[in-house]
């Protein structure tokens, strides 16, 4: 069910990303801790800023629209 979700969401963040010339892809859900593991690609993937889209970006907005979200790592 939380991966259910988690994807929903990526769906929201995803034209963002795709904007920019990125994307992100789910690798996978832990559902017993809610780590969300993800892996930004395209020009997302290389760019110096990567952490800060992930952690300010893609898991402050999980977390808001996902309960149990409780950390978004790169894969």
């Amino acid at each position: 069910m939380l991966k259910e979700q988690v994807e929903q969401a990526l769906g929201v963040i995803r034209p963002q990303l795709q904007a920019d010339g990125g994307d992100i892809e789910l690798v996978g859900v832990d559902e017993t801790s809610g780590v969300v593991k993800v892996k930004l690609t395209g020009a997302c993937g290389s760019c110096p800023m990567s952490q800060m889209t992930l952690k300010s970006g893609v898991e402050r907005v999980l977390k808001e629209v996902v309960p149990g979200v409780t950390s978004v790592e790169s894969a």
